[in-house]
């Protein structure tokens, strides 16, 4: 009984010197906030792509009466051509299932843009993100175009890199040159993803703070200590249509 008693006293006690390890920028279940934002992506048939955006436009109103409609954009720079980026927000995974299935059953959305547009698409894409605790989705106070840079991260999670990566993001919002629009952890998709959405007035004023930040000691630091955690990184540039929110 003496030993066991001793082996128990020892595994508490090393049990209450285990340092516990948390990052603010943790999501899923530890995320206190439902709401997420699907990231939808169409590759479109090269010579249907502006009879697709145009046909949807007319029909926008439709699919927004469902569930709101935070961005859409072409595709201009990055990756392949042709497509169209939106992002749709959710209060939780049951509102998103009753939009899915409002939609079926809304037959002016089925029969004015769906069905006859789907020839139009070659591929669909969906990703489940939530925007981490840290930052809010802010809306750019202008029209300009928008950079979606994807960070695929090293396994382990916030957790392990989560606190680095927020102090290279910070890094480039001190200089100014771009407005961070929001970060996005990946619930649903490639894991250990993160997106970065950030706002620019045009591809020439990113390119020109693009040069600035690399010559700046705090994100040359910053970045230097996150790409320990990098596995990949990828971005494109944006165009927000006239039917986008953010534009």
């Amino acid at each position: 009984m003496l030993v066991l008693r001793s082996g128990l006293t020892r595994a508490l006690a090393a049990r209450a010197w285990t340092p516990q390890v948390y990052s603010s920028f943790a999501t899923g279940p530890r995320q206190s906030d439902g709401t997420f934002y699907e990231f939808r992506t169409y590759s479109l048939k090269p010579s249907k792509m502006n009879q697709f955006l145009e046909n949807f436009k007319k029909n926008v109103h439709l699919r927004t009466a469902h569930s709101e409609l935070v961005g859409y954009w072409s595709v201009e720079f990055g990756g392949r051509m042709n497509k169209a980026f939106h992002i749709w927000k959710y209060d939780n995974f049951a509102h998103r299932i009753e939009v899915r299935k409002a939609l079926a059953k809304d037959k002016e959305w089925q029969e004015q843009f769906l069905i006859p547009n789907l020839a139009l698409m070659d591929k669909q894409e969906s990703e489940i993100t939530y925007l981490v605790p840290w930052c809010k989705l802010e809306k750019p106070p202008k029209e300009g175009v928008y950079e979606l840079v994807t960070f695929q991260m090293k396994p382990g999670g916030p957790a392990v890199w989560g606190d680095t990566f927020k102090k290279a993001i910070n890094a480039h919002v001190i200089l100014g040159y771009s407005k961070l629009v929001g970060v996005f952890h990946t619930e649903y998709g490639a894991l250990n993803r993160v997106h970065v959405l950030w706002w620019n007035e045009s591809a020439d004023s990113r390119a020109a703070g693009r040069h600035k930040a690399h010559e700046d000691p705090r994100v040359v630091a910053a970045v230097r200590e996150c790409v320990n955690y990098l596995v990949s990184q990828q971005n494109m540039l944006l165009i927000p249509t006239s039917f986008s929110p953010l534009k």
